[in-house]
Protein backbone atom coordinates (compact mmCIF):
# COMPACT_ATOMS: atom_id res chain seq x y z
CA UNK A 1 0.00 0.00 0.00
CA UNK A 2 2.84 2.14 0.12
CA UNK A 3 2.50 4.35 -3.82
CA UNK A 4 6.15 5.12 -3.65
CA UNK A 5 7.81 1.79 -3.06
CA UNK A 6 5.13 -0.04 -5.56
CA UNK A 7 6.06 2.75 -7.92
CA UNK A 8 9.90 1.42 -8.19
CA UNK A 9 9.48 -2.43 -8.62
CA UNK A 10 7.01 -1.07 -11.58
CA UNK A 11 9.14 0.98 -12.65
CA UNK A 12 12.31 -2.00 -12.84
CA UNK A 13 9.54 -4.23 -14.20
CA UNK A 14 8.54 -1.61 -17.43
CA UNK A 15 12.63 -0.81 -17.74
CA UNK A 16 12.69 -4.18 -18.01
CA UNK A 17 15.88 -4.38 -15.55
CA UNK A 18 15.35 -8.38 -14.06
CA UNK A 19 18.15 -8.41 -12.54
CA UNK A 20 18.02 -5.83 -9.97
CA UNK A 21 14.09 -7.08 -9.65
CA UNK A 22 15.80 -10.73 -8.52
CA UNK A 23 18.06 -9.37 -6.05
CA UNK A 24 14.99 -7.38 -4.98
CA UNK A 25 12.53 -9.90 -4.61
CA UNK A 26 14.38 -13.52 -4.37
CA UNK A 27 15.81 -13.03 -0.96
CA UNK A 28 14.62 -12.43 2.40
CA UNK A 29 16.07 -9.81 5.17
CA UNK A 30 17.65 -12.27 7.82
CA UNK A 31 19.40 -11.43 11.13
CA UNK A 32 22.93 -10.65 10.88
CA UNK A 33 24.84 -9.33 14.63
CA UNK A 34 22.06 -6.60 14.92
CA UNK A 35 19.01 -7.69 13.57
CA UNK A 36 17.25 -7.06 10.44
CA UNK A 37 18.94 -4.14 8.59
CA UNK A 38 19.02 -3.16 4.86
CA UNK A 39 18.36 -0.21 2.54
CA UNK A 40 15.03 1.06 2.26
CA UNK A 41 13.07 0.81 -0.73
CA UNK A 42 11.15 -1.95 -2.11
CA UNK A 43 11.76 -5.41 -2.44
CA UNK A 44 11.73 -8.14 0.06
CA UNK A 45 15.50 -7.75 1.42
CA UNK A 46 15.24 -4.37 1.86
CA UNK A 47 13.25 -2.26 5.05
CA UNK A 48 10.24 -1.10 3.81
CA UNK A 49 6.70 -1.13 5.22
CA UNK A 50 5.61 -4.38 3.88
CA UNK A 51 8.43 -6.19 5.19
CA UNK A 52 8.20 -4.64 8.57
CA UNK A 53 4.38 -5.91 8.99
CA UNK A 54 5.98 -9.27 7.53
CA UNK A 55 8.50 -9.55 9.94
CA UNK A 56 6.07 -8.25 12.95
CA UNK A 57 3.93 -10.96 11.95
CA UNK A 58 6.17 -13.48 12.39
CA UNK A 59 7.16 -11.98 16.26
CA UNK A 60 3.79 -11.87 16.73
CA UNK A 61 2.92 -16.29 15.85
CA UNK A 62 6.37 -17.15 17.61
CA UNK A 63 5.95 -15.25 20.23
CA UNK A 64 1.93 -16.33 20.64
CA UNK A 65 3.69 -19.66 20.60
CA UNK A 66 6.57 -18.78 23.24
CA UNK A 67 4.40 -17.28 26.18
CA UNK A 68 0.40 -17.76 26.82
CA UNK A 69 0.65 -13.97 28.81
CA UNK A 70 1.78 -12.37 25.88
CA UNK A 71 -1.54 -10.68 25.44
CA UNK A 72 -1.39 -9.41 29.34
CA UNK A 73 2.43 -8.43 29.44
CA UNK A 74 2.63 -6.64 25.79
CA UNK A 75 5.22 -5.62 23.68
CA UNK A 76 7.44 -2.59 23.91
CA UNK A 77 8.27 -0.07 20.64
CA UNK A 78 11.25 2.10 20.07
CA UNK A 79 12.47 4.09 17.04
CA UNK A 80 15.24 6.49 16.14
CA UNK A 81 14.85 9.74 13.57
CA UNK A 82 15.73 8.45 10.13
CA UNK A 83 13.69 8.73 7.18
CA UNK A 84 13.86 8.77 3.31
CA UNK A 85 11.42 10.59 1.34
CA UNK A 86 11.98 8.48 -1.85
CA UNK A 87 10.34 5.07 -0.51
CA UNK A 88 8.22 7.18 2.24
CA UNK A 89 9.90 5.51 4.69
CA UNK A 90 10.54 6.64 8.51
CA UNK A 91 11.33 5.21 11.61
CA UNK A 92 8.36 6.33 13.26
CA UNK A 93 6.13 4.95 10.48
CA UNK A 94 8.06 1.73 10.45
CA UNK A 95 7.26 1.67 14.31
CA UNK A 96 3.58 2.67 14.03
CA UNK A 97 2.96 -0.20 11.71
CA UNK A 98 4.66 -2.57 13.78
CA UNK A 99 2.38 -1.44 16.46
CA UNK A 100 -0.73 -1.75 14.23
CA UNK A 101 0.21 -5.44 13.29
CA UNK A 102 0.40 -6.71 17.16
CA UNK A 103 -2.45 -4.11 18.15
CA UNK A 104 -4.92 -5.42 15.77
CA UNK A 105 -4.39 -8.71 17.63
CA UNK A 106 -5.15 -7.24 20.75
CA UNK A 107 -1.79 -7.09 21.87
CA UNK A 108 -1.05 -4.63 24.71
CA UNK A 109 2.10 -2.12 23.40
CA UNK A 110 4.51 0.21 25.07
CA UNK A 111 5.00 2.88 21.78
CA UNK A 112 6.90 5.73 22.55
CA UNK A 113 6.32 9.06 21.80
CA UNK A 114 8.78 10.34 20.56
CA UNK A 115 12.05 8.99 19.19
CA UNK A 116 14.64 7.73 22.20
CA UNK A 117 17.98 5.93 22.30
CA UNK A 118 18.37 2.24 21.58
CA UNK A 119 19.13 1.41 25.28
CA UNK A 120 15.19 2.12 26.21
CA UNK A 121 13.73 -0.43 24.47
CA UNK A 122 15.62 -3.28 26.24
CA UNK A 123 15.49 -0.79 29.56
CA UNK A 124 11.94 -1.08 28.62
CA UNK A 125 10.87 -4.61 27.94
CA UNK A 126 13.20 -5.61 31.46
CA UNK A 127 10.80 -2.65 33.72
CA UNK A 128 7.18 -3.15 31.86
CA UNK A 129 7.93 -7.39 31.96
CA UNK A 130 6.99 -7.48 28.30
CA UNK A 131 7.70 -10.36 26.65
CA UNK A 132 9.59 -8.55 23.65
CA UNK A 133 10.38 -5.46 22.02
CA UNK A 134 11.51 -3.95 18.59
CA UNK A 135 13.72 -0.96 18.27
CA UNK A 136 13.89 1.02 14.60
CA UNK A 137 17.60 2.06 13.61
CA UNK A 138 20.23 1.74 11.98
CA UNK A 139 22.16 3.01 14.28
CA UNK A 140 25.52 4.65 12.19
CA UNK A 141 24.63 3.03 9.12
CA UNK A 142 24.70 5.34 6.10
CA UNK A 143 21.91 7.57 5.83
CA UNK A 144 20.01 5.07 3.07
CA UNK A 145 19.82 2.18 5.67
CA UNK A 146 17.21 1.37 8.29
CA UNK A 147 16.88 -1.36 10.54
CA UNK A 148 14.60 -3.67 12.92
CA UNK A 149 16.29 -5.04 16.41
CA UNK A 150 14.51 -7.54 18.68
CA UNK A 151 14.64 -7.56 21.95
CA UNK A 152 13.69 -10.92 23.83
CA UNK A 153 11.99 -10.49 27.43
CA UNK A 154 15.37 -11.03 29.36
CA UNK A 155 16.07 -7.26 27.66
CA UNK A 156 18.51 -8.84 25.60
CA UNK A 157 19.06 -8.72 21.66
CA UNK A 158 17.63 -12.34 20.33
CA UNK A 159 20.35 -15.01 19.65
CA UNK A 160 19.56 -18.09 17.83
CA UNK A 161 17.47 -20.24 17.96
CA UNK A 162 14.78 -17.78 18.31
CA UNK A 163 16.39 -15.61 15.26
CA UNK A 164 16.00 -18.92 13.15
CA UNK A 165 12.45 -19.53 14.42
CA UNK A 166 10.86 -16.19 13.69
CA UNK A 167 12.29 -16.25 10.32
CA UNK A 168 10.49 -19.38 9.74
CA UNK A 169 7.23 -17.89 11.22
CA UNK A 170 7.56 -14.86 9.29
CA UNK A 171 7.48 -17.12 5.70
CA UNK A 172 4.46 -18.85 7.06
CA UNK A 173 2.26 -15.50 7.15
CA UNK A 174 3.56 -13.25 4.41
CA UNK A 175 -0.24 -12.04 3.61
CA UNK A 176 -0.59 -8.83 5.73
CA UNK A 177 -3.71 -9.48 8.16
CA UNK A 178 -6.88 -7.14 8.63
CA UNK A 179 -5.54 -4.29 10.74
CA UNK A 180 -1.78 -4.61 9.89
CA UNK A 181 -1.72 -1.52 7.51
CA UNK A 182 -3.26 0.76 9.87
CA UNK A 183 -0.74 2.64 11.23
CA UNK A 184 -3.35 5.62 13.14
CA UNK A 185 -4.11 2.74 15.47
CA UNK A 186 -1.01 3.98 17.55
CA UNK A 187 -3.21 6.63 17.95
CA UNK A 188 -6.75 5.07 18.71
CA UNK A 189 -6.05 2.09 20.44
CA UNK A 190 -6.77 1.83 24.00
CA UNK A 191 -4.34 -1.06 24.47
CA UNK A 192 -1.62 1.31 23.13
CA UNK A 193 0.63 3.00 26.21
CA UNK A 194 3.23 5.65 26.52
CA UNK A 195 5.98 4.33 28.25
CA UNK A 196 8.23 7.67 27.90
CA UNK A 197 7.71 9.53 31.30
CA UNK A 198 8.27 6.34 33.24
CA UNK A 199 11.13 4.61 31.67
CA UNK A 200 12.99 8.38 31.54
CA UNK A 201 12.89 9.05 35.01
CA UNK A 202 13.24 5.01 35.94
CA UNK A 203 16.60 4.68 33.32
CA UNK A 204 17.93 8.21 34.87
CA UNK A 205 17.66 6.68 38.43
CA UNK A 206 19.38 3.78 37.69
CA UNK A 207 22.23 5.32 36.29
CA UNK A 208 22.59 6.45 39.83
CA UNK A 209 23.82 3.20 40.66
CA UNK A 210 27.45 4.04 39.02
CA UNK A 211 27.97 7.27 39.79
CA UNK A 212 30.50 7.46 42.16
CA UNK A 213 31.69 10.79 42.78
CA UNK A 214 28.41 12.82 42.76
CA UNK A 215 30.17 15.76 45.30
CA UNK A 216 33.42 16.17 42.31
CA UNK A 217 31.19 16.48 39.07
CA UNK A 218 29.21 19.61 41.13
CA UNK A 219 32.17 21.50 41.41
CA UNK A 220 34.31 20.53 38.87
CA UNK A 221 35.48 23.38 36.51
CA UNK A 222 35.94 20.68 33.49
CA UNK A 223 33.95 21.64 30.67
CA UNK A 224 32.97 18.58 28.09
CA UNK A 225 31.47 19.30 24.43
CA UNK A 226 28.64 16.79 23.69
CA UNK A 227 27.43 15.74 19.21
CA UNK A 228 24.49 13.97 19.12
CA UNK A 229 25.64 12.99 15.30
CA UNK A 230 21.40 14.57 14.08
CA UNK A 231 20.20 11.49 16.26
CA UNK A 232 18.30 10.51 19.47
CA UNK A 233 21.08 11.56 21.91
CA UNK A 234 20.64 15.56 22.71
CA UNK A 235 18.24 15.39 25.04
CA UNK A 236 18.95 12.08 26.71
CA UNK A 237 22.72 13.05 27.14
CA UNK A 238 21.93 16.30 29.39
CA UNK A 239 19.76 14.47 31.59
CA UNK A 240 22.40 12.02 32.27
CA UNK A 241 24.86 14.91 33.30
CA UNK A 242 21.81 16.36 35.18
CA UNK A 243 21.43 13.00 37.66
CA UNK A 244 25.51 13.05 38.33
CA UNK A 245 25.70 16.20 39.17
CA UNK A 246 27.59 17.82 36.30
CA UNK A 247 26.59 21.31 34.37
CA UNK A 248 24.94 19.87 31.13
CA UNK A 249 27.75 19.05 28.08
CA UNK A 250 27.72 21.86 25.44
CA UNK A 251 25.72 20.83 22.28
CA UNK A 252 27.13 20.86 19.34
CA UNK A 253 24.41 22.84 17.34
CA UNK A 254 24.28 21.63 13.91
CA UNK A 255 24.31 18.19 15.17
CA UNK A 256 21.55 18.87 18.35
CA UNK A 257 18.85 18.69 16.46
CA UNK A 258 17.42 15.24 14.48
CA UNK A 259 18.29 15.06 10.60
CA UNK A 260 17.56 11.87 8.29
CA UNK A 261 20.25 13.25 5.99
CA UNK A 262 22.89 13.69 8.39
CA UNK A 263 23.68 16.49 6.61
CA UNK A 264 27.12 17.84 8.18
CA UNK A 265 28.97 14.10 8.73
CA UNK A 266 29.85 12.32 5.72
CA UNK A 267 29.16 9.55 7.20
CA UNK A 268 27.17 8.98 10.86
CA UNK A 269 29.38 6.74 12.39
CA UNK A 270 31.37 8.61 15.24
CA UNK A 271 34.05 5.38 15.23
CA UNK A 272 35.52 7.20 11.76
CA UNK A 273 37.11 9.35 14.22
CA UNK A 274 38.59 13.16 13.55
CA UNK A 275 37.56 13.82 10.19
CA UNK A 276 33.84 13.02 11.38
CA UNK A 277 34.09 14.56 14.97
CA UNK A 278 35.69 18.64 13.51
CA UNK A 279 32.69 20.25 13.91
CA UNK A 280 32.55 19.31 17.90
CA UNK A 281 36.19 19.89 18.28
CA UNK A 282 36.30 23.05 17.18
CA UNK A 283 33.83 23.94 19.34
CA UNK A 284 35.35 22.49 21.76
CA UNK A 285 38.57 24.47 21.16
CA UNK A 286 36.31 28.07 21.03
CA UNK A 287 34.84 26.93 24.62
CA UNK A 288 37.98 25.88 26.44
CA UNK A 289 36.26 22.45 26.92
CA UNK A 290 39.25 19.52 27.19
CA UNK A 291 36.53 16.41 26.45
CA UNK A 292 34.47 15.87 23.77
CA UNK A 293 31.89 12.85 23.96
CA UNK A 294 30.07 11.63 20.68
CA UNK A 295 26.93 9.23 20.09
CA UNK A 296 25.85 7.70 17.52
CA UNK A 297 23.00 8.44 15.46
CA UNK A 298 20.84 5.89 17.94
CA UNK A 299 23.08 6.79 21.30
CA UNK A 300 23.93 3.10 21.80
CA UNK A 301 27.86 3.52 21.05
CA UNK A 302 30.44 6.33 22.09
CA UNK A 303 33.31 8.05 20.92
CA UNK A 304 35.73 10.08 22.91
CA UNK A 305 38.20 12.50 22.33
CA UNK A 306 40.40 14.76 24.82
CA UNK A 307 42.72 17.76 23.98
CA UNK A 308 46.39 16.75 24.70
CA UNK A 309 48.99 19.43 26.09
CA UNK A 310 50.09 19.94 22.86
CA UNK A 311 46.43 21.38 21.77
CA UNK A 312 46.09 18.31 19.68
CA UNK A 313 43.04 16.21 20.03
CA UNK A 314 43.55 11.88 20.88
CA UNK A 315 40.25 10.31 19.66
CA UNK A 316 40.21 6.99 21.92
CA UNK A 317 39.64 3.42 19.93
CA UNK A 318 37.27 1.87 21.54
CA UNK A 319 39.65 -0.79 22.97
CA UNK A 320 41.67 1.49 24.45
CA UNK A 321 38.46 3.44 26.15
CA UNK A 322 37.50 -0.15 27.18
CA UNK A 323 40.87 -0.22 29.31
CA UNK A 324 39.79 2.92 30.83
CA UNK A 325 36.03 1.81 31.96
CA UNK A 326 37.29 -1.73 33.06
CA UNK A 327 40.15 0.03 34.89
CA UNK A 328 37.48 2.84 36.55
CA UNK A 329 34.77 0.13 36.91
CA UNK A 330 36.86 -2.08 39.00
CA UNK A 331 38.19 0.59 40.78
CA UNK A 332 35.03 1.61 42.03
CA UNK A 333 33.61 -1.74 42.95
CA UNK A 334 36.68 -2.01 44.76
CA UNK A 335 35.92 1.07 46.84
CA UNK A 336 32.63 0.64 47.58
CA UNK A 337 31.89 -3.47 47.86
CA UNK A 338 30.76 -4.71 51.24
CA UNK A 339 33.94 -6.40 53.37
CA UNK A 340 32.65 -10.00 52.57
CA UNK A 341 32.58 -9.05 48.98
CA UNK A 342 34.25 -11.90 46.67
CA UNK A 343 36.11 -10.91 44.07
CA UNK A 344 35.66 -14.33 42.43
CA UNK A 345 32.11 -13.36 41.62
CA UNK A 346 33.12 -10.57 39.89
CA UNK A 347 32.72 -10.93 35.63
CA UNK A 348 33.66 -8.55 33.14
CA UNK A 349 33.26 -9.69 28.86
CA UNK A 350 34.20 -8.72 25.64
CA UNK A 351 33.36 -9.54 22.37
CA UNK A 352 36.14 -12.40 20.68
CA UNK A 353 37.59 -9.24 17.77
CA UNK A 354 37.77 -6.77 21.26
CA UNK A 355 41.31 -6.25 23.34
CA UNK A 356 42.34 -8.32 25.82
CA UNK A 357 43.31 -6.07 27.54
CA UNK A 358 39.82 -7.01 30.35
CA UNK A 359 41.85 -10.49 30.73
CA UNK A 360 44.84 -9.26 31.53
CA UNK A 361 43.07 -6.96 34.08
CA UNK A 362 41.17 -10.04 35.08
CA UNK A 363 44.40 -12.30 36.02
CA UNK A 364 45.96 -9.34 38.20
CA UNK A 365 43.17 -8.41 40.24
CA UNK A 366 41.42 -11.99 40.80
CA UNK A 367 37.88 -11.30 39.02
CA UNK A 368 36.68 -13.63 35.82
CA UNK A 369 36.72 -12.50 32.52
CA UNK A 370 35.00 -13.79 29.83
CA UNK A 371 34.38 -13.89 25.49
CA UNK A 372 31.63 -14.03 23.44
CA UNK A 373 30.93 -14.35 19.54
CA UNK A 374 30.97 -10.69 18.09
CA UNK A 375 27.64 -8.55 18.78
CA UNK A 376 26.27 -7.25 21.74
CA UNK A 377 23.26 -10.17 21.38
CA UNK A 378 26.03 -13.08 22.54
CA UNK A 379 27.05 -10.59 25.28
CA UNK A 380 23.58 -9.43 26.49
CA UNK A 381 22.28 -12.84 26.73
CA UNK A 382 25.51 -14.07 28.94
CA UNK A 383 25.42 -11.53 31.13
CA UNK A 384 21.94 -12.42 31.73
CA UNK A 385 22.96 -15.86 32.50
CA UNK A 386 25.73 -14.64 34.81
CA UNK A 387 23.07 -12.14 36.95
CA UNK A 388 20.72 -15.25 36.94
CA UNK A 389 23.68 -16.73 38.75
CA UNK A 390 24.15 -14.63 41.64
CA UNK A 391 27.59 -13.54 39.47
CA UNK A 392 28.36 -9.81 39.48
CA UNK A 393 28.66 -8.17 36.15
CA UNK A 394 30.48 -4.80 35.93
CA UNK A 395 31.29 -4.05 32.66
CA UNK A 396 31.52 -5.46 28.86
CA UNK A 397 32.52 -4.26 25.61
CA UNK A 398 32.61 -4.48 21.92
CA UNK A 399 35.57 -2.71 20.00
CA UNK A 400 33.59 -0.68 17.76
CA UNK A 401 32.64 1.71 20.82
CA UNK A 402 29.65 -0.17 22.45
CA UNK A 403 30.00 0.02 26.02
CA UNK A 404 27.89 -1.19 29.33
CA UNK A 405 28.58 -0.05 32.35
CA UNK A 406 26.82 -1.51 35.04
CA UNK A 407 23.74 -4.28 34.14
CA UNK A 408 20.39 -1.22 34.15
CA UNK A 409 20.57 -2.26 30.30
CA UNK A 410 21.87 -5.44 28.63
CA UNK A 411 23.08 -3.88 25.88
CA UNK A 412 25.81 -1.10 24.77
CA UNK A 413 24.30 2.22 26.35
CA UNK A 414 26.35 5.46 25.06
CA UNK A 415 24.18 7.88 27.25
CA UNK A 416 25.48 6.05 30.31
CA UNK A 417 28.49 5.56 28.86
CA UNK A 418 28.93 9.15 28.47
CA UNK A 419 28.60 10.48 31.82
CA UNK A 420 30.75 7.82 33.39
CA UNK A 421 33.52 8.96 30.89
CA UNK A 422 32.94 12.41 32.23
CA UNK A 423 32.88 11.45 36.36
CA UNK A 424 36.03 9.82 35.15
CA UNK A 425 37.90 12.83 33.43
CA UNK A 426 36.78 14.59 36.56
CA UNK A 427 38.49 11.91 39.18
CA UNK A 428 41.34 11.93 37.52
CA UNK A 429 41.39 15.53 36.79
CA UNK A 430 41.86 16.27 40.44
CA UNK A 431 44.82 13.61 40.57
CA UNK A 432 46.21 15.91 37.82
CA UNK A 433 46.06 13.70 35.59
CA UNK A 434 44.46 13.02 32.01
CA UNK A 435 42.34 10.28 29.86
CA UNK A 436 45.81 9.67 27.77
CA UNK A 437 48.01 9.57 30.71
CA UNK A 438 46.04 7.27 32.90
CA UNK A 439 45.50 4.99 29.85
CA UNK A 440 49.74 4.89 29.53
CA UNK A 441 49.59 3.67 33.43
CA UNK A 442 46.92 1.30 32.80
CA UNK A 443 49.35 -0.54 29.94
CA UNK A 444 52.50 -0.20 32.22
CA UNK A 445 50.90 -1.73 35.00
CA UNK A 446 48.97 -4.82 33.23
CA UNK A 447 50.76 -5.05 29.90
CA UNK A 448 50.48 -2.91 26.44
CA UNK A 449 47.58 -3.77 24.36
CA UNK A 450 48.30 -2.49 20.99
CA UNK A 451 45.27 -2.90 18.12
CA UNK A 452 44.54 -2.08 15.58
CA UNK A 453 41.08 -2.28 13.33
CA UNK A 454 39.65 -1.57 9.61
CA UNK A 455 38.51 -2.61 6.71
CA UNK A 456 37.85 -3.59 3.42
CA UNK A 457 34.36 -2.63 1.33
CA UNK A 458 33.12 -6.05 -0.91
CA UNK A 459 30.29 -5.40 -2.80
CA UNK A 460 30.44 -9.17 -4.38
CA UNK A 461 29.43 -12.16 -1.72
CA UNK A 462 31.39 -14.81 -3.88
CA UNK A 463 34.69 -13.05 -3.68
CA UNK A 464 34.02 -13.05 0.09
CA UNK A 465 33.23 -16.61 -0.15
CA UNK A 466 36.31 -17.30 -2.06
CA UNK A 467 38.62 -15.56 0.17
CA UNK A 468 37.43 -17.16 3.29
CA UNK A 469 37.41 -20.93 1.45
CA UNK A 470 41.34 -20.04 0.46
CA UNK A 471 42.60 -19.96 4.27
CA UNK A 472 40.40 -23.26 4.66
CA UNK A 473 42.42 -25.04 1.69
CA UNK A 474 45.30 -23.11 1.89
CA UNK A 475 48.50 -25.25 1.25
CA UNK A 476 46.52 -28.30 0.37
CA UNK A 477 42.77 -28.99 0.72
CA UNK A 478 41.70 -28.65 4.37
CA UNK A 479 44.53 -27.17 5.66
CA UNK A 480 44.77 -23.73 7.00
CA UNK A 481 48.07 -21.67 6.66
CA UNK A 482 51.23 -22.34 9.05
CA UNK A 483 52.75 -19.40 8.16
CA UNK A 484 51.67 -15.60 7.33
CA UNK A 485 54.48 -14.50 5.39
CA UNK A 486 57.42 -14.56 7.94
CA UNK A 487 54.83 -14.94 11.00
CA UNK A 488 54.50 -18.28 12.65
CA UNK A 489 51.04 -19.29 13.45
CA UNK A 490 50.52 -20.82 16.48
CA UNK A 491 47.13 -21.49 16.69
CA UNK A 492 43.76 -21.07 14.31
CA UNK A 493 40.09 -20.86 15.25
CA UNK A 494 37.27 -21.01 12.84
CA UNK A 495 33.96 -20.13 14.19
CA UNK A 496 32.02 -20.58 10.94
CA UNK A 497 33.22 -24.17 11.07
CA UNK A 498 33.62 -24.54 14.65
CA UNK A 499 37.42 -25.85 14.15
CA UNK A 500 39.87 -24.80 16.80
CA UNK A 501 43.62 -26.17 16.80
CA UNK A 502 44.59 -25.42 19.90
CA UNK A 503 42.01 -27.43 21.47
CA UNK A 504 42.38 -30.78 22.67
CA UNK A 505 39.07 -31.93 20.70
CA UNK A 506 39.36 -29.39 17.70
CA UNK A 507 36.25 -27.83 18.33
CA UNK A 508 35.85 -24.18 18.84
CA UNK A 509 34.27 -23.27 22.84
CA UNK A 510 32.46 -20.63 21.25
CA UNK A 511 29.47 -21.36 19.19
CA UNK A 512 29.66 -22.01 15.68
CA UNK A 513 28.15 -19.45 13.17
CA UNK A 514 27.64 -20.66 9.73
CA UNK A 515 25.96 -17.79 8.67
CA UNK A 516 28.95 -15.68 9.08
CA UNK A 517 32.85 -15.85 7.91
CA UNK A 518 35.19 -15.55 10.78
CA UNK A 519 38.98 -16.88 11.59
CA UNK A 520 41.39 -15.81 14.28
CA UNK A 521 44.88 -16.42 13.75
CA UNK A 522 47.36 -16.30 16.94
CA UNK A 523 50.93 -16.07 16.47
CA UNK A 524 53.98 -17.04 17.46
CA UNK A 525 55.18 -13.35 18.81
CA UNK A 526 51.86 -12.95 20.97
CA UNK A 527 49.75 -11.21 18.30
CA UNK A 528 46.11 -12.51 17.79
CA UNK A 529 44.07 -11.50 14.49
CA UNK A 530 40.83 -11.67 13.17
CA UNK A 531 39.35 -11.68 10.06
CA UNK A 532 35.35 -11.59 9.42
CA UNK A 533 32.38 -10.25 7.49
CA UNK A 534 30.38 -7.48 8.87
CA UNK A 535 26.81 -8.34 10.02
CA UNK A 536 25.47 -5.04 9.02
CA UNK A 537 27.42 -3.93 6.08
CA UNK A 538 29.54 -5.21 2.85
CA UNK A 539 32.82 -5.12 5.11
CA UNK A 540 35.83 -7.50 5.53
CA UNK A 541 36.90 -6.42 8.97
CA UNK A 542 40.56 -7.16 10.33
CA UNK A 543 41.30 -6.64 14.09
CA UNK A 544 44.74 -7.69 15.06
CA UNK A 545 46.31 -7.39 18.91
CA UNK A 546 49.60 -7.07 20.32
CA UNK A 547 49.29 -7.98 23.46
CA UNK A 548 52.48 -7.82 25.56
CA UNK A 549 53.63 -8.62 29.14
CA UNK A 550 53.58 -5.76 31.27
CA UNK A 551 57.92 -6.03 31.44
CA UNK A 552 57.83 -5.38 27.57
CA UNK A 553 57.03 -1.51 27.84
CA UNK A 554 58.36 -0.31 24.34
CA UNK A 555 55.94 0.91 22.36
CA UNK A 556 57.57 1.44 19.47
CA UNK A 557 58.54 -1.63 19.27
CA UNK A 558 55.55 -3.26 19.52
CA UNK A 559 53.57 -0.79 17.35
CA UNK A 560 56.34 -1.72 14.36
CA UNK A 561 55.92 -5.40 14.66
CA UNK A 562 52.28 -5.17 14.59
CA UNK A 563 51.94 -3.18 11.56
CA UNK A 564 54.45 -5.34 9.90
CA UNK A 565 52.23 -8.10 10.43
CA UNK A 566 48.69 -6.34 9.51
CA UNK A 567 51.12 -5.75 6.33
CA UNK A 568 51.40 -9.38 5.90
CA UNK A 569 47.96 -10.78 7.16
CA UNK A 570 46.70 -8.17 4.05
CA UNK A 571 49.05 -8.98 1.26
CA UNK A 572 49.15 -12.85 1.85
CA UNK A 573 45.26 -13.66 3.00
CA UNK A 574 43.04 -10.62 1.61
CA UNK A 575 44.93 -9.98 -1.53
CA UNK A 576 42.97 -6.70 -2.17
CA UNK A 577 44.29 -6.53 -5.48
CA UNK A 578 43.91 -9.77 -6.78
CA UNK A 579 40.52 -9.47 -5.38
CA UNK A 580 38.89 -6.48 -6.14
CA UNK A 581 39.00 -5.00 -2.39
CA UNK A 582 38.27 -1.23 -1.53
CA UNK A 583 40.72 0.20 0.51
CA UNK A 584 39.02 1.93 3.73
CA UNK A 585 39.42 5.65 2.74
CA UNK A 586 41.52 7.06 5.44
Amino acid sequence: QNQKTKEQIESLLQNGKHKELRDRLCCRLTFGTAGLRSAMGAGFCYINDLTVIQSTQGIYKYLERCFSDFKQRGFVVGYDTRGQVTSNCSSKKLAKLTAAVLLAKDVPVYFFSTYVPTPFVPYAVQQLKAVAGVMITASHNRKEDNGYKVYWENGAQITSPHDKEIIKCIEECVEPWNGSWNENLVDTSPLRQDPLKKICDYYMEDLKKICYHRELNMQTNLKFVHTSFHGVGHDYVQLAFKAFGFQPPIPVPEQKDPDPEFSTVKCPNPEEGESVLELSLRLAEKESAKVVVATDPDADRLAVAEQQENGCWKVFTGNELAALFGWWMFSCWKENCSEDADVKNVYMLATTVSSKILRAIALKEGFHFEETLPGFKWIGSRVKDLLDNGKEVLFAFEESIGFMCGTSVLDKDGVSAAVVIAEMATYLEGKNLTLAQKLIEIYEMYGYHISKTSYFLCYDPPTIKRIFEKLRNFDAPQSYPKFCGIYNILHVRDITTGYDSSQPNKKSVLPVSKSSQMITFTFQNGCVATLRTSGTEPKIKYYAEMCALPEQSDRTLLEEELQKLIEALIENFLEPDKNGLIWRSA
